[in-house]
């Protein structure tokens, strides 16, 4: 993170603005909406700002204590103009001229943001999704402006006006809250059972009163029984295959929810970062010949957390249930009646496919897939390996690349044909993904050339020819002309 987002109270407070065209206009437009008193430094100024300060007509000099806003119709004459400021915004097309001003604000401490100038700034304007008193600031640094007000506007579409509202509402009840719930976990569950319950969707439906009096009982109750949001419970989280954007909404939801994340190896650190900031993270993954933490130790972690009354989210890579022994975490939860959730994920075989450009099933080439756990055992790998012939059925390998050789031989042995594709996927969904493609004759031999990492699946069978065609992602990918 280059830069610390903060939100600054203006109200009330003296800002400089140099410049009087219309980029300091729009400046001077957000400046106004946080209640600051600006001072517009500038020989001269358009009608739109003096219009939107009130200062049409005026050309006020002698710093007059009867206006907010004042207009000082002068060139900027050094750091005199900007005693008393807390802020400056230079908005001229005078590049020496602002940097001059930028020097002469960092020289006494004060803040100061030159428009397009990220090297002359220290504060920079956000991109704003304004539900106030809810507010959402998107910024980039100075490295991508459109794309923050892109970002914006996919914000803007999310987020309803009325949660404006919604905000005002809780607002103005978190005092009242805060004296009934003197314990911060207890105050904090709380408000969240509030703002993802029926109460919040009445305050959104314009039912204040009413999500007044509902919020006002139930208040009341946990006053009379602080443990009954003091339950426990585990959540079962797929992470799928490695990119965040993959995730489900619920799955983010719960991550943010939790008060502890135990999470796997093979999980994008990436999708860590978006639990809450106070969470207790724990890593329990395990990997070939090292399992840090035994399976057992796992199941039984997960129940005491859950008995001390915390919310428990198990990341886990892909989906949970597909080679992920998800299973066996949540038995030990249903035989101790600990409530649980399992939030399915995008299994390795569908991202990885997916983003190698390989379509597991195919009208041409195959009919049917096959997911198969290729991880060995004493060094042996034991499958029916018969059943394992046809042609027309893709067969999708996961946790097999100690076993590639192994794997390519039996098929062989049995009566696949040496000439069958294979595509080993490194780091699946990832900028730095990889697929690597041969034959079952040539794939080991390859494979121990290129040294891909473990985080790897094997796809087999003849849709593995369409990868060159149909590959889209990756730093390799070819793209389209112009």
């Amino acid at each position: 993170m280059e830069s610390l987002p903060l939100f600054l109270k203006l109200r009330d407070t003296r800002v400089v603005l140099v410049g009087g065209g219309q980029v300091a206009t729009r400046k001077a437009r957000l400046l106004q909406a946080a209640g600051a008193c600006i001072t517009v430094v500038a020989p001269e100024a358009c009608s739109e700002l003096l219009d939107l300060l009130g200062l049409q007509g005026s050309t006020d000099v002698s710093g007059s204590e009867a206006l907010c806003h004042r207009w000082l119709a002068a060139a900027y004459e050094g750091a005199k103009h900007l005693e008393g400021a807390r802020l400056v915004v230079v908005a001229t097309p005078n590049r020496t001229l602002n940097a001059v001003v930028s020097a002469d604000a960092s020289a006494v401490g004060i803040l100061v943001n030159v428009v397009d100038s990220p090297e002359l700034c220290t504060f920079i304007f956000p991109a704003i999704v304004d539900r106030s008193p809810l507010v959402i600031a998107i910024g980039s640094n100075g490295a991508s402006p459109v794309l923050a007000r892109q970002l914006r506007r996919r914000i803007e579409a999310m987020v309803p006006a009325a949660y404006g509202r919604l905000a005002a509402f809780a607002r103005g009840l978190r005092t009242t809250v805060a004296r009934a719930l003197p314990d911060v976990e207890h105050r904090r569950r709380f408000w969240e059972q509030i703002i993802d319950g029926p109460i919040a969707t009445q305050v959104l439906n314009g039912r204040e009163e009413e999500a007044k009096c509902r919020l006002e009982a139930l208040l009341a109750q946990q006053q009379r029984n602080p443990k009954s949001l003091n339950q426990g419970e585990v959540y079962l989280i797929g992470a799928g295959p490695g990119d965040p954007d993959l995730m489900t909404f619920k799955a983010l939801r719960l991550l943010q929810s939790a008060d502890v994340v135990l999470y796997d190896r093979l999980v994008n650190p990436a999708i860590t970062d978006l639990a809450r900031r106070d969470a207790e993270r724990i890593y329990v993954g395990k990997q070939r010949s090292d399992h840090s933490v035994p399976q057992a130790e796992i199941n039984q972690r997960l129940l005491d957390l859950a008995r001390e009354g915390r919310r428990v989210a198990r990341l886990k890579g892909g989906d949970p249930f597909i080679f992920g022994r998800g299973g066996e975490e949540i038995e030990l939860l249903a035989r101790h009646h600990i409530p649980f959730q399992v939030v399915p994920g995008i299994t390795a075989a569908s991202g990885a496919a997916s983003y190698a450009g390989i379509p597991l099933t195919h009208r041409e080439h195959a009919q049917s897939v096959r997911f198969v756990a290729g991880y060995l055992k004493d060094n042996r790998l034991e499958h029916r390996w018969q059943e394992f012939l046809s042609p027309n059925e893709t067969l999708v390998f996961y946790m097999g690349l100690a076993a590639l050789e192994v794997i390519c031989s039996q098929l062989v042995a049995h009566g696949r044909s040496p000439e069958t594709p294979v595509a080993v996927i490194e780091r699946a969904t990832l900028p730095e993904q990889r697929v690597i493609t041969g034959t079952l004759s040539s794939i080991s031999d390859i494979v121990a050339a290129s040294r891909p990492s473990a985080h790897t699946l094997i796809i087999i069978g003849s849709v593995v020819d369409l990868q060159a065609q149909l590959a889209w992602f990756g730093p390799d990918t070819p793209q389209p002309p112009g």
